[in-house]
């Protein structure tokens, strides 16, 4: 996720954390990173695919500990022979060119921080919408760009590759054996994901949504928090919510002209302070989408603190 604090921060050395196992075909082993946060839950799950030449796939902040313990939870003559990262935010991709320098591995991914932008987004980056800024690895430079469809494989494993773009725009999710996904932040359970213009769009993250929602899914595997083992219901709750949570807005909006700041007090009750401007990006994520869709108008060009009104 994004908008956290300690992502912006490089730890030199913290005491690294035990590979544990995860029931799944090919072998899987996952490593949670110490970047604990409201956001981030426990930390940020790297995971170690199949045995002999494995894949990483988000090998997490920057962090020396952490390099420790995922060089650590090789087993002997094995090597990583691919890493993957699922979407440039800071506590997903920046270990990437230091696993690499290492290993000799080389980084696949979408593309860059801003890659994979919709129109939408892309024309409000370019109208001068400040980008979310805190979260992204703006330095991230993958070896190999990924698109929807390719493969990626080893020995005893193979990583299907689908855009997921919402959270950001190019945000990937990995197939492999068995209806296993790893989810990245599109899809956690302990969490929604974050979604902020023009880094997120709210309209690409619904479709994805109902795209996994189509999946013959058995499990899946997050890039923050505990494995999903019912991902149908989980989708289903998921589109519920930001459903729901739409409703909520449009009808807030409707009771009186607001910034998306303002929205977010309204519909966000109890909300811890720390989580406001999370959740003030994804009121404005509504509302943009809600502009697009004719539902609602704002001065232009649109700003953080654009008044909207309802249609």
């Amino acid at each position: 996720m994004d908008f956290s604090e300690n992502m912006r921060q490089t730890n030199p050395a913290t005491p690294a954390r035990k590979a544990e196992p995860v029931t799944g075909c090919p072998p899987l082993r996952c490593l949670v990173a110490p970047n604990p946060s409201a956001l981030t839950g426990a930390g940020t799950n790297s995971y170690i695919v199949g045995s002999g030449a494995v894949a990483v796939i988000d090998p997490g902040p920057d962090d020396a500990g952490h390099l420790a313990a995922i060089l650590s939870a090789l087993r002997p003559g094995e090597r990583v022979a691919q890493i993957v990262v699922t979407h440039a935010h800071l506590d997903h991709s920046a270990l990437a060119p230091r696993l690499a320098a290492v290993t000799g591995a080389p980084v696949a991914a979408f593309g860059t921080a801003t890659d994979g932008r919709s129109a939408a987004m892309a024309a409000l980056a370019a109208a001068g919408y400040p980008d979310g800024g805190e979260g992204l690895d703006r330095a991230f430079r993958p070896d190999q760009c990924l698109r929807d469809g390719d493969v990626l494989s080893g020995p005893d494993w193979t990583l299907d590759v689908l855009h997921m773009p919402g959270h950001l725009g190019g945000h990937l999710c990995l197939a492999t054996g068995g209806g296993v996904l790893f989810s990245g932040d599109h899809v956690m359970g302990w969490s929604t994901s974050v979604v902020a213009p023009p880094d997120g769009d709210m309209g690409d993250y619904m479709a994805s949504l109902a795209r996994l929602a189509r999946g013959a899914w058995t499990r899946l595997l997050p890039g923050h928090g505990a494995p999903v083992d019912d991902p149908a219901a989980r989708l289903a709750e998921l589109i519920r919510h930001r459903e729901d949570r739409a409703g909520q807005i449009l009808s807030a909006l409707r009771d009186a002209p607001a910034d998306a700041a303002t929205l977010a007090r309204r519909v966000y009750h109890g909300l811890a302070p720390a989580l406001l401007p999370a959740a003030t990006a994804n009121v404005m994520a509504h509302l943009v989408d809600f502009t697009a869709k004719g539902l609602a108008q704002t001065t232009s060009p649109l700003r953080p603190a654009s008044r909207f009104t309802a249609l």
